[in-house]
């Protein structure tokens, strides 16, 4: 019994120290989800202005014609950029989108060239025998537009060098801090109807005239790989603000479950110490009684 006792003792000590950590690690998701919250939001009206200035541009333009637009008669290979976690203890967070990024290479049936982003990714397509042409780690916790431009022209490279035919992005949305979903989207060619849509928003007043010096043609050239490569930063953002939210779920989790653990084993530890109690006060009056009555007997 003292045996039993002192394993679960053990076990409750060792529970505690494990729901500690779980605690730490939420509330360092909690404070790390806000920060990155707020650059995926910082990030939004950047992409939004890019891709104003690209439709004006577009419509000064004669021609539009650039690599990055050239859509394939055959699709026969296809690169997916898949953006995952380098750390673990999120939940399902690496596995829903590794899921999504197998089931879309799967879905197509095509020879597949994989770029690869986070650590988690990289482990799981190299011990599958998948053929990785390019793979990044260290960038998931806060990634950089430096970490974007990589990944962007990379994949831009490859599908103008005509390796791959087509070009999707596998990652996870940031819809809320509640919601994250992964998500995939083509990201070459790029969609060149986005720019040459002849919705506009209303407003009042005369509209502005621009004079583009160079020539329209020569800026949409260069802001083309600035369009890929915010992209590429926007996905990444959002799939670090939802890992963070990912974690701090898991962890929380982790951190209840070790309480409503420590409450079980508690109760047990009780129960068992009671029964010892018990028993030793048995033992005790039985020794008692027992002395009692040899004491009689010699009287």
């Amino acid at each position: 019994m003292a045996q039993q006792l002192r394993a679960i003792k053990r076990r409750i000590g060792s529970v505690k120290s494990t729901q500690k950590i779980t605690r730490a690690m939420e509330l360092i998701a909690s404070s790390r989800i806000i920060k990155a919250q707020q650059r995926v939001s910082a990030a939004r009206p950047y992409a939004e202005e890019m891709r104003r200035l690209m439709g004006m541009v577009a419509k000064k333009s004669v021609s539009i014609d650039h690599p990055l637009f050239n859509q394939r008669s055959e699709i026969r290979r296809i690169g997916t950029v898949v953006i995952t976690a380098d750390r673990g203890l999120a939940g399902a967070y690496n596995s829903n989108v590794i899921r999504r990024a197998e089931r879309d290479l799967q879905a197509h049936g095509k020879e597949s060239m994989l770029f690869l982003a986070g650590k988690k990714a990289v482990n799981y397509f190299k011990f599958r025998g998948y053929e990785i042409e390019h793979s990044w780690t260290g960038m998931s916790d806060r990634p950089h537009i430096d970490d974007a431009r990589e990944v962007a022209r990379a994949a831009a490279e490859a599908f103008t060098s005509g390796e791959v035919d087509e070009v999707r992005l596998v990652y996870t949305r940031f819809d809320s801090a509640l919601t994250q979903r992964p998500v995939t989207i083509q990201l070459l060619p790029l969609p060149k109807e986005e720019f040459t849509s002849e919705d506009e928003v209303i407003t009042k007043g005369p509209k502005p005239s621009y004079v583009f010096e160079p020539e329209p043609e020569e800026i949409f050239d260069g802001l083309l790989p600035r369009y890929l490569e915010n992209t590429v930063l926007q996905g990444m953002l959002e799939a670090s603000a939802s890992e963070h939210a990912a974690r701090r779920r898991a962890m929380k989790a982790a951190t209840d479950n070790a309480e409503e653990l420590i409450d079980n084993l508690t109760r047990v530890y009780n129960q068992a110490r009671q029964a010892e109690i018990t028993t030793e006060i048995m033992e005790v009056v039985g020794g008692a009684e027992a002395l009692t009555g040899a004491a009689k007997q010699e009287a």
